[in-house]
C-alpha cells in the first residue's frame, strides 16, 4: 500500500544547515524510491492550519518510507541538517 511521508517545518534555525540537507536528502529520498509529489509553503490554510513549509513524498509502503529514513545516505543528510530546523515527520499509509 502507497505510503506518504509528510514533513513539516514547524522553524528553520539555520538555512546554510537545511541547504546542506536538502542537498544530500533529495537524492537520498529518490533513491530509496520516493517521489516527491508536495513542496513548498501552502497556497491556503484552513481552521488551525499553520504556514509552515510542508514537504510530501510518495513511497511503494511504509515499509519502504521508514527504510528511506534510516538508510545511510538519509541519516547523512540528518547530520548535515545538525539541528538547523525544527520539523514534525510523518509517515502516513495511503486510502487504497
Amino acid at each position: 500500500m502507497t505510503a506518504y511521508w509528510i514533513s513539516i517545518y514547524r522553524e528553520i534555525l539555520d538555512e546554510s544547515k537545511l541547504a546542506a540537507y536538502a542537498e544530500l536528502a533529495g537524492p537520498a529520498l529518490t533513491g530509496a524510491g520516493g517521489t516527491f509529489v508536495a513542496r513548498g509553503m501552502p497556497e491556503q490554510t484552513y481552521e488551525a492550519g499553520e504556514s509552515a513549509r510542508t514537504v510530501i513524498i510518495r513511497f511503494e509502503s511504509t515499509e519502504a518510507a521508514r527504510d528511506a529514513y534510516d538508510s545511510p545516505a538519509y541519516q547523512e543528510a540528518l547530520a548535515a541538517l545538525d539541528g538547523g530546523a525544527v520539523r514534525d515527520i510523518r509517515i502516513v499509509p495511503g486510502v487504497e
